[in-house]
């Protein structure tokens, strides 16, 4: 078996369970951003008669996407799911301006490896790239299985394993890379598969990086992506766990995977995904000389400490094009203080960027990087689908943070390598 495997059959009281299995599973951690707690309280409060919360203490909550409530009714259905929290003694609730709900979730070690994570989150499966099992559920099933029983139920995915091998070049980062293989296996390429990421290019990753992977196997429809853990796993759930607990599974030498696809990294050039969708992946050459209104660094796949500080190395001599708006959102109060302490958020300033609380940033433009009809924007968010931030006729670009930098500086999309 390999590692979500192991983890589904001793979630389930199962000794094996092979691809195709439709198993019941004890979950130990149910993650929520405030839009779907919301949406979750909604229909346990009114679809569930008498309904009693399990655990509260497998519960979380983040307000990542109202961090500032613009709108009375944004305000009141905060202030909803508060009570909600109080009522059924919700003890892990993450108010507004906290950060991006993964991110705050790790932050907080509420994570482990050898556990099973849902949220009401597309990019839930994040977690994979610590050795838990992870994946997205309905607001329905989190209300029913999830808070009155604390089980959620599964069938076990075959895998797609994807093997990278050799070293990215200048101005490649590990975004484009994942970026470059969402676009590759195309959105529909992986429905209801679990992805494997392995091979020298991703076990020579920092933590960081490697998370960008199973985060963005949703885009290709996977049910879940991981990535087999090893020292770097361990020595990570150490330092954030603080003497937590945890088991590790890691795959058995002769795993069975439904397709083996390799990747040579060395020929991947700067990645950008054009509208209207994610899929949509090209070299960011074709792309080049479009003009930008906003540059954002910030959301689940941006705004970590290592693309703020890629940002303010960029910015330490040069200033932001006349006419960009380039905003900043840390994924969470840790980066942003450990940005403060290393000098990175003043220098950012001083080039003309603006910065905002840690968050989901733009997405969905609740609070911020609303755009207007003609208006384009290049980010390091997840999400570029037509209306998702603003008027349906904007065009919104996904990049890394290298070339948003260097978009930003030009006033247009831009190759880093330039």
């Amino acid at each position: 078996m390999n590692m979500v495997e192991k983890i589904l059959a001793k979630a389930s009281g199962k000794k094996e369970v092979v691809p195709g299995d439709v198993v019941i599973a004890k979950v130990d951690l149910m993650v929520m951003h405030d839009l779907s707690a919301n949406f979750v309280m909604k229909v346990f409060e009114n679809e569930m008669e008498s309904g009693t919360i399990a655990d509260p203490s497998r519960i979380a909550f983040v307000f990542d996407h109202n961090f500032a409530p613009a709108t009375q009714q944004a305000a009141e259905a905060l202030a909803a799911v508060r009570e909600f929290a109080a009522k059924h003694g919700i003890q892990n609730v993450f108010d507004s301006g906290c950060g991006s709900v993964h991110h705050v979730i790790m932050e907080a070690g509420l994570w482990a490896p050898g556990r099973v994570i849902i949220g009401c989150d597309s990019h839930t499966p994040v977690y994979g790239a610590l050795g838990a099992f992870a994946t997205g559920v309905g607001n329905n099933s989190m209300a029913a299985l999830g808070f009155q029983r604390g089980l959620g139920w599964f069938r076990v995915p075959e895998t797609i394993k994807v093997v990278f091998h050799g070293e990215h070049r200048p101005g490649v980062t590990a975004r484009d890379v994942s970026q470059f293989l969402v676009g590759s296996l195309g959105e529909d390429g992986a429905i209801y598969r679990a992805i494997e990421y392995a091979g020298p290019y991703i076990e020579s990753l920092p933590i960081e990086d490697r998370l960008l992977f199973p985060l963005q196997s949703i885009d290709v429809g996977g049910k879940c992506g991981f990535i087999s853990p090893d020292e770097a796993t361990v020595a990570f759930a150490k330092t954030t766990l603080n003497g937590t607990d945890f088991e590790i599974f890691t795959n058995d030498p002769e795993c069975a995977y439904s397709e083996t696809r390799e990747i040579d990294v060395s020929r991947i050039d700067p990645q950008i995904a054009c509208p209207p969708t994610v899929g949509n992946v090209r070299p960011v050459r074709e792309a080049i000389g479009i003009p930008i209104d906003i540059a954002e660094v910030g959301g689940s796949t941006g705004g970590r400490l290592e693309d703020i500080r890629q940002l303010a190395a960029f910015f330490s001599h040069r200033q932001v094009a006349k006419g960009v708006r380039l905003q900043v959102v840390p994924a969470s109060r840790g980066i942003y203080r450990a940005a403060l302490r290393e000098g990175l958020i003043e220098t950012l300033f001083n080039a003309g960027a603006n910065i905002f609380p840690p968050s989901a940033g733009s997405n969905q433009a609740f609070n911020m990087g609303a755009l207007a009809e003609d208006e384009v924007m290049i980010s390091t968010q997840a999400r570029n689908f037509p209306g998702r931030n603003g008027h349906p006729k904007a065009r919104h670009y996904l990049a890394s943070t290298l070339t948003v930098a260097a978009s930003a500086a030009k006033g247009r999309i831009s190759d880093p390598r330039d």
